[in-house]
This record gives structure tokens, C-alpha cells and sequence, in this order.
């Protein structure tokens, strides 16, 4: 092993979005700082099992000349360390880690600011997103809203029309639930194979929190709602372009969907929707609908300015998908992914992400050919209904090139599709719900790099 305190460490994300030109950079830095690499490269095959016999046999950190990180001790071990950090307000990542960012892309609808952020999946562990981490998307710019001045109404097909504040749905019966939410145009530019560089950028606009907040049913049970002709509900948002989507009412029947105003344990941030929006678990993320402030109960869909001519597919046939929110079985891996550097031959723990918004993922493989075979992947932690979960796969590389993919699979039996299988149903003119599988070339060299195989 290199004998260097660096060795063992994941390269960072680039920091900006890339164009070809930009690639070319990321690759040449690549090469440069091979020592920064593979973070979590040699982690454990899982708690209490047997050490990989690959792992065993590796040599760590050989201190054949005496390293001078073990040998002399540092100023933090001999000196008094800072104060508690509460004389901040409010707690900060460390500054070595200043370069995990969401970072921004140029695509998507524009308004006159940045309308989309990536959550740097590359840099994440576990399943859950940090708050400040987590992906943005914006149809109109995010505002700081006063949750004393904020207000949710509930009219429509409801026996009386109801206002509620802020105050007044924190006083009611709450549920905490963790969820993923992922922007339906997540992955989008694969779809015209257009190579990003990194998961950040394939994959960034999906998140996962615990989220708080009361089931909608009891808003809409407060207002006495006609559940006999009352089969949908518009979801509003305060926004400056007044989101609107339509929600079945048979998810909300259910009690899955619900208005959360806390996100993992503290409440929403203001780029979250802070004070209120919609959880509608499974769905494609613009039916959440942040700073919620109007339930209308209909009785037909409602065909909104981003139902009827936005997040709509063309299919081969001529025929528009509409109304397609469920987002489907997906998986991506994101150690070793592209832009990073595998620093030399020898044992690696592939990690990455799995999510399903018909529910839980049953099972996850990972193939290092190309897909002409598959290893099933270790599924770590409680694996939760609609929500992110974390696979791990132990891995010998020989030094040679390697198509790294992951295929999940659902409890519904659904499998995730390769791009040819994708297309042939959908085509190739679609913008939302690419669920294909990704692939990640590892080069002699070690660096990986973004790829398609059908």
C-alpha cells in the first residue's frame, strides 16, 4: 500500500459543472491526485462478519521508514482544543470537508436564478441526506417565508372551507417518516447518452430524509371532505409560480401522503419549502409541493400548467405519457464512480444507492463485466418502504478495465432495466423517469469514467 497518510481516501467531486473541455480537466486532476482517492475503499464486509480474506492479506499503511504522523505527536494531542461549538449558532461540517457541496447545473427551466443543485451522492454515507446537502429544484426561486403570516387553506368538495396556521398543525397528531424524493428529471441527459462526469450529476437530484409533519387525511377530515365524489386533490404552493399538482385521492386515503413541516429532526430549511410542503411518498418530486398553502378536493385531475404541457414523455407511438408520477425501481453506484481514481490493484467495497416508489427493495446486484454476471449485494441497515437503502459488494480489482453496474429489484418483482430494454419501450425522445441501469468504466489507468452499454 502507499506508504502515505492520503492513501485510502475518496477523490472529491469536481467543483463546478462540466462541459467536454471540463472533463478532460477532471480526468488530468485525476491523474494528478491519485493519493486522494477511495475513502471508504477498505471498509469491513459488514458488522460482525469474517474479514474478506482480500482485505486480510492487504498490507496497511507499511511503516517500513517510520511514519511521522504516528511518531511525533500532533498540536491537537498536547494543546487545549476550542471552546463548545454552540458560540456558532449553529453547527458546521468541518473544514476539510468544505468541497462537499450540491453544486449547480445549467440545465432544466431557467428563470433568472439557478433553478437546480445536486446532492453529492459521491461524498455520502448511510442513507440519509443532510439538510444542507440535500438536491434543490426551483421553478420560481426560494423564499424565507414567515410562518407566522403563513397559512394553508382546504376548500373545494369539504362541507366547510378550513384555514389552518403553522401553530395550528403543529398541534396536531404527527407521523415521521424517512422517504426519498427524487426529481423526475433525475438522470435526464443520459437519456441522449450525453456523459456528465460524476454521480453527482447523473444521479444528484435524489435526496432521503426524515421527514414531520401531519397525514393530510386529518386536514381534509377537519374540513368534513366528500370522500364519496371527492377523488383527487390540487396541491398549491406560495411560490412564484404558484406549483400546482394533481393528487389522487386514493393515496391520501391511505394515510402516506401528509404536510411536513420538519426535516430530519429540525424544521424545513426555506430551499425545502420551510414552513409546509406536501410528502407524497413514491412520487416524482414536483408533486411535493414546497410552501404549500391551498388543498382543493375535485373530482376529476386537474390538468395543470405542469401536468399538460411539462414532465410529459413523447412515446414511440406518438401518444404523450401523462400523469406518470411513480418513480420506478432505480439503483446507481457511487464508489467507484466517475471522476474518481482507484489507486492500485487490490480489494475495494463497492457502495452505492438503491430506491423503489412502489416500496421496499428487495435485493440489489452488481456486476463488474459489463453485465454478463451478477453478485447480489449486502443490503445494509433497516430497509424502509419508499425510501433510499444502502448496498455494499466486496471487490478484488486486477488492475484490469471494468464495467461496474448495479440492477435493483423491488417487492413487487420489478427489475430495473438496461437501456436497451428501456428504450424499446419508451424510446428515445423522453426527458423523465430514466431508471436504466448506469455503468461506470474503470480504466487500466484506474480512473473511471461515465459509459453506456445497452
Amino acid at each position: 500500500m502507499q506508504n502515505d497518510s492520503s492513501a485510502g481516501r475518496v477523490r472529491k467531486a469536481p467543483e463546478s459543472f462540466l462541459d467536454k473541455t471540463g472533463i478532460k480537466t477532471v480526468f488530468a486532476e485525476a491523474r494528478h491526485g491519485r493519493r486522494d482517492f477511495i475513502r471508504r475503499a477498505f471498509a469491513a464486509a459488514s458488522v460482525g462478519a469474517a474479514v474478506p480474506a482480500a482485505l486480510a492479506q492487504s498490507n496497511f499503511h507499511l511503516n517500513e521508514g517510520g511514519d511521522p504522523n504516528i511518531l511525533n505527536l500532533p498540536e491537537h494531542s498536547t494543546s487545549l482544543g476550542q471552546s463548545v461549538a454552540a458560540n456558532e449558532g449553529y453547527g458546521k461540517p468541518s473544514k476539510f470537508e468544505a468541497n462537499v457541496q450540491r453544486r449547480q447545473s445549467p440545465g432544466l427551466t431557467q428563470t433568472t436564478q439557478a433553478s437546480v443543485s445536486f446532492a453529492p451522492l459521491q461524498s455520502l454515507f448511510g442513507t440519509v441526506t443532510p439538510s444542507g446537502l440535500h438536491f434543490e429544484r426551483h421553478h420560481q426561486g426560494w423564499w424565507d417565508i414567515d410562518p407566522t403570516k403563513h397559512r394553508l387553506m382546504v376548500n373545494g368538495l369539504v362541507k366547510a372551507n378550513k384555514v389552518f396556521t403553522v401553530d395550528e398543525i403543529m398541534r396536531l397528531p404527527a407521523v415521521s417518516r424517512f422517504h426519498f424524493i427524487e426529481c423526475g428529471a433525475n438522470t435526464a441527459v443520459e437519456w441522449g447518452n450525453v456523459a456528465v462526469p460524476t454521480v453527482q450529476y447523473t444521479h444528484g437530484m435524489v435526496s432521503c430524509s426524515e421527514f414531520t409533519g401531519v397525514p393530510l387525511i386529518t386536514l381534509l377530515e377537519l374540513a368534513g371532505v366528500d370522500l364519496k365524489n371527492g377523488k383527487f386533490v390540487l396541491a398549491e404552493g406560495a411560490d412564484g409560480s404558484s406549483m400546482t399538482r394533481t393528487i389522487p385521492m386514493d393515496l391520501i386515503k391511505s394515510g402516506e401522503v401528509f404536510v411536513a413541516y420538519g426535516q430530519n429532526g429540525e424544521m424545513l430549511r426555506p430551499e425545502q419549502g420551510y414552513p409546509l410542503r406536501l410528502i407524497v411518498p413514491g412520487i416524482q418530486g414536483v408533486s411535493w409541493v414546497k410552501y404549500l398553502r391551498r388543498i382543493e378536493v375535485g373530482d376529476q385531475p386537474y390538468a395543470t400548467k405542469d401536468e399538460a404541457i411539462h414532465y410529459m414523455d413523447l412515446q414511440p407511438g406518438g401518444l404523450h405519457r401523462q400523469y406518470s408520477g411513480i418513480q420506478e425501481c432505480k439503483s446507481v453506484v457511487t464508489t467507484p464512480s466517475g471522476g474518481q481514481v482507484l489507486l492500485e490493484k487490490g480489494f475495494y467495497n463497492i457502495t452505492g444507492l438503491a430506491w423503489s416508489g412502489r416500496g421496499k427493495v428487495r435485493r440489489v446486484d452488481v456486476s463488474v463485466d459489463g453485465g454478463r454476471n451478477w453478485r447480489s449485494a449486502r443490503l445494509e441497515g433497516a430497509v424502509q418502504t419508499k425510501s433510499l437503502t444502502r448496498f455494499n459488494l466486496d471487490w478484488v480489482w486486477d488492475g484490469q478495465p471494468a464495467i461496474i453496474q448495479s440492477r435493483a429489484m423491488d417487492e413487487t418483482g420489478f427489475v430495473q432495466p438496461t437501456y436497451k430494454q428501456l428504450r424499446a419501450v419508451r424510446g428515445t425522445r423522453s426527458i423523465y423517469h430514466n431508471n436504466a441501469i448506469q455503468s461506470w468504466l474503470v480504466t487500466e489507468s484506474g480512473e473511471v469514467k461515465n459509459v453506456q452499454v445497452s
